[in-house]
């Protein structure tokens, strides 16, 4: 995946650093603060979301969203796909337990429906992992590329339910194979999923068992027919607003 960070440290930065609020992004549904982390004597920005200011959804468990974002990020590094930037679920924050997720410098005006065609090519572990996850809210702007041109993925508090759910921008590639490395790599978490691995156990803390055994069901389904699907007829496959 070339240029990568250094996940366990900013890991335990994230986690154990001091959070001083910097901020507030006021487009979204949820509540979501631009943050200061610091520790050691450095600053790291990060985006905290916490489960007190979730807006309740219809077809969600309450106060889950901030741990929904936690379990992508596990789902990401077991896949080893280091799409969704590192991301903690944090009891010690100023409004509460919430995600903390490291902040992607990056250009906002540059995003899915801006991206060069080479840089569409590039999404195909995205979408494969919006599949697998379930993402019920994959707008333009949650595509992100930073200045080493690493894509990251951001907003997944509404993944990983039981029912298909799967809303999203990204339909370019319906019909073609999932490349064959790609299908590798669901082989092995599907093996991880069978055995319970460590990360396994991990995503235990953040979604329920049904969750997990749904998650699991849909790695295998990709296995067994590796394609890109087609957006369904029978219900709305694109979120809104798109960007």
């Amino acid at each position: 995946m070339g240029f990568s960070l250094d996940h366990a440290h900013l890991l335990h930065v994230l986690q154990v650093g001091e959070i001083r609020l910097e901020g507030e992004f006021l487009w979204g549904s949820n509540s979501t603060f631009y943050v200061s982390v610091y520790m050691g004597g450095k600053v790291w920005k990060a985006v905290y979301k916490p489960v007190r200011g979730e807006r309740p959804l219809w077809d969600f468990p309450p106060r889950t969203l901030a741990k929904r974002e936690t379990a992508a990020y596990i789902v990401s590094q077991a896949l080893g796909w280091e799409l969704v930037p590192p991301t903690v679920f944090r009891s010690g924050a100023p409004f509460g337990a919430g995600s903390v997720q490291l902040y992607i410098e990056h250009d906002p005006e540059y995003h899915y429906f801006t991206f060069t065609q080479r840089d569409r090519e590039r999404l195909r572990p995205v979408v494969t992992f919006d599949l697998v996850v379930n993402n019920a809210d994959r707008k333009g702007s949650h595509v992100l590329v930073d200045r080493h041109g690493h894509i990251w993925c951001i907003d997944h508090g509404i993944c990983f339910h039981e029912q298909e759910k799967l809303r999203t921008v990204l339909w370019d590639f319906a019909g073609e194979p999932i490349p064959e490395e790609l299908v590798e790599d669901l082989r092995r978490v599907s093996e991880d999923l069978k055995r319970g691995t460590e990360w396994v156990a991990q995503l235990g803390t953040y979604l329920s068992l049904a969750e997990i055994s749904a998650f699991q069901r849909r790695v295998e389904a990709l296995i067994r027919k590796p394609v890109f699907p087609s957006p369904p007829e029978e219900r709305r496959p694109y979120p809104w607003p798109p960007i």
